[in-house]
Formats: C-alpha cells, structure tokens, sequence
C-alpha cells in the first residue's frame, strides 16, 4: 500500500480526484508529465470507496501516493443527468478540508502538464486565519463560458460576450501573464479543474454550509458554480496557460490568446479524451493536436513502464 501518511513533510502537494478507473490513463499520465517537468511536490491521488481494486494496484505499482476521501454530495442538489460528470465533481471540493497540508494544489485526472508550475505553491493566497473573508481566497482559471458546442442544456448566459477571455482577445501578450478580473465577464465564473488552495477547517465550513443551502439546486456546474458564487470577487484569476482548456485553441473561441510554447498545462474537457481516440497500436487518430501531445506523453510513459516491467495500465 502507498497510502500517503496524514501527517507528512511535504506539506504542499498536487491532488488529483479519482473515483473510477474511466480516468485512470489520465492520471498516471499527469503523474508522469509533473515528474517529467520536475515538480518538486508529490501527486497525491484523493480516492473514494468506489474506487476499484484494479485502480489501487495500478497506482501502487507506480508508486503514487493515494489519500481516502470522502464522497461528496449535496442533499438536494440539481439533476445532472445531461452532464453525469458533476455527480463527482462536488468531491473535489475535499482540497479545501486538507489542513494537514499548508498548500494543496487540485487539478484534474484529464491534465497534461507540458512545463514546471511549481510556483502555484508559492503564490500568495489568504492564509486560514482569515476563514474565508480576504480577497484571496483560493485562485483558479476562467471557465470559457462561450459554450463552443452548443449544449442546449447550458446556460443561456454562456455566450462569447460574456466570456471573461473574449476581453483579452486584443492583448494576447498580457493573456499569457494575467488572468483577465472576473469583473470583466459579467458572470465572474471559475473553472474547477485546476484550484490553488490554503486548506482552511473554517474556509471548508462555509463551503459544505453553502452546498447544503437551497442555492444548490440552481448550480448548474457542481463545484465550480459554489466557488464562483461563494467567494465572488474573492479569487484569484490565474491566466489561462496553467489551466489551458484545449477549447480555447479552436477557431473562433480563443485562438486569439492561444500560445502553444506558452502554455504550461491543458486540460482535456469534454469528450472525447485524448485516450479514447487511439488505435490499436496507441497512436492518435484526433484531429485535435492537444491529443496528439496527450498520446505522446502517455507512450513515453508507458515505454519506460515496460522497461521497470511495470504491467501496462490498459485502461
């Protein structure tokens, strides 16, 4: 078992939420893409009960550190059965409650980190003795909320003028430095898929008061709409090479601001994921290059398994 201690020195970490082993390639690969990078901070992977006995020996075969959490979940939450997803995104609302850590950076199992971001874990948030009523209370990206594949069951609101990165269509060069004031886009809306976090007991309180409030029913997007409601105008806006959307690239949403040798992190929202179009040899047959990157990480990763004799994930 490579259950992480409760009490340990490295007191700042990446975590990463799994509950299925649907996502399991994408963790190990992110693993393997913050070492390839040289992160000096462990990956841990935040599990819940469901989490399958296959997943546990995948990852102690490769020797990430795992941590049991519980599984999150409003009483009277919103019906998410067009999105099934959110059902398990209320769980990565857990950083928040991690005070053994001093710094908990959470991101998502569909990340690929293509340059060292070590310095989220430096970066000045609100220390926990302000319980949640600084200006700094966590820091996150934007959420595009230009709905490129129009989902019909997405907000109406979720258009490009309202999207805080049409703003930085003009000044691409400060895009790749400053993340645009959730002021700009009138809906001051975070995306959850990578958080900077000072765990707080009190920060973490508030937050399971709120999920367990009326207001849950009208949150469209699970975590991310608590957080960005909660705490608006109290984030931190990060720019959007750290929590780069691969949507962002496409024609006519983002590809204003998009800079490949700039960006430190993707992330593979929607479906497909860069491992559900590969062919039986485990090349890429996306149209999409950010898949192309995934794929290569992945069997660069799965080469040197093989020579550790470490038995192929195949999930």
């Amino acid at each position: 078992m490579v259950e992480i201690p409760r009490v340990t020195e490295a007191r700042k970490v990446w975590t990463t939420l799994i509950t299925n082993t649907k996502y399991l390639s994408g963790l190990i690969t992110l693993d393997f893409s913050l070492k390839k990078q040289g992160s000096k901070y462990p990956l841990v992977a935040l599990y819940t009960d469901d989490f399958p006995a296959e997943g546990h020996a995948a990852l102690e075969a490769r020797g990430i550190p795992k941590q049991r959490i519980e599984y999150l979940l409003p009483k009277a939450g919103k019906d998410y059965s067009n999105d099934p997803r959110f059902y398990d995104c209320w769980s990565k609302l857990t950083p928040f409650s991690l005070v053994e850590y001093d710094r908990v950076v959470q991101l998502d199992s569909d990340m690929l980190v293509l340059q060292n971001m070590d310095e989220l874990m430096e970066m000045e948030l609100d220390g926990p003795e302000l319980g949640g009523k600084g200006k700094k209370v966590f820091a996150a990206g934007h959420a595009c909320v230009c709905n490129p594949l129009k989902k019909p069951h997405y907000p109406k609101d979720w258009v490009p003028e309202n999207c805080a990165f049409t703003s930085q269509h003009t000044t691409p060069d400060i895009a790749q430095t400053t993340g645009p004031d959730p002021a700009v886009g009138p809906l001051g809306f975070m995306n959850g898929g990578l958080q900077v976090v000072n765990p707080s007991k009190t920060v973490y309180g508030l937050i399971l008061a709120h999920m367990e409030s009326d207001a849950a029913i009208d949150m469209d997007f699970a975590d991310q709409s608590l957080l960005s409601d909660l705490f608006k105008g109290c984030w931190v806006p990060l720019p959007y090479i750290y929590n780069a959307l691969k949507t962002l690239r496409w024609e006519n949403v983002h590809s204003e601001i998009w800079k490949d040798d700039k960006v430190k992190n993707v992330h593979y929202i929607l479906a497909p994921k860069p491992w559900d179009e590969m062919d039986g040899e485990g090349n890429s047959v996306s149209k999409d290059p950010t898949h192309v990157w995934w794929v290569d990480y992945n069997n660069e990763r799965l080469a040197l398994e093989k020579k550790e004799g470490i038995k192929v994930d195949g999930f």
